[in-house]
């Protein structure tokens, strides 16, 4: 019998990203990427609520889902009515992974959100309140926390998703994917993330939007 040859796979490297075509889809995409921003800014303070409950289904579940099983638990008044969630994540038309855990964290969220919304609007400065949130509301991580004060309008965290950390190693500033995050990686990477767009003249948020619309094609909350 004629023996097959195995074929060796090879992982396929990501293209080097330039500064100057950086620069070049900022400037044909910075239009709708300023007005997501302005979006943000301009969300108000009774909107927080279900702001936070989407970035806390986002991990590792899709963004796409995790709007979907928001705009359930708004139209069902999950932050005044007494419901559980978890057939709601548990949905197969918007499946959200870990629905168990993620269950426990909403409602633990809904139980203390009057005092997470005292610290929303107390006149923390964005670094401090994420910390704080970090600290103090299960099911957010430093990435989940960036994410969910980015979208009520606090400028400078940084979401570092797989999107992000792929083009940030695309770009150079980083020299590969690192396999996991801790506290103290994350805030240096985000340091060199800042250090890079004040080099390139382009604001740190908007090159998070930039780079999630290179990879996903939307510029999403």
């Amino acid at each position: 019998m004629k023996k097959v040859a195995k074929r060796s796979v090879k992982k396929r490297r990501a293209e080097p990203l330039s500064r100057e075509r950086i620069s070049e889809l900022h400037r044909e995409h910075r239009g709708r990427i300023r007005a997501r921003l302005q979006e943000f800014a301009a969300v108000p303070a009774d909107e927080y609520f279900y702001e936070c409950v989407y970035c806390l289904m986002t991990p590792q579940s899709s963004a796409v889902n995790a709007s979907k099983a928001e705009h359930v638990l708004r139209q069902l008044d999950f932050r005044n009515t007494a419901i559980d969630p978890e057939p709601i994540l548990h949905s197969e038309d918007y499946y959200i992974r870990f629905h168990k855990t993620k269950t426990k964290h909403l409602l633990a969220f809904k139980e203390n959100y009057s005092s997470i919304l005292h610290e929303l609007t107390n006149g923390n400065s964005d670094i401090e309140l994420r910390e704080w949130l970090v600290r103090n509301v299960k099911g957010l991580g430093w990435k989940e926390a960036s994410h969910f004060l980015r979208n009520i309008g606090r400028r400078d965290l940084a979401i570092l998703d797989r999107h992000i950390l792929r083009n940030l190693a695309r770009a150079g500033i980083l020299k590969g994917l690192p396999p996991t995050l801790t506290a103290k990686q994350y805030l240096a990477i985000e340091k060199k993330f800042l250090a890079f767009a004040e080099a390139i003249g382009i604001p740190m948020d908007e090159l998070d939007l930039l780079f999630w619309s290179m990879e996903t094609g939307e510029i999403r909350k």
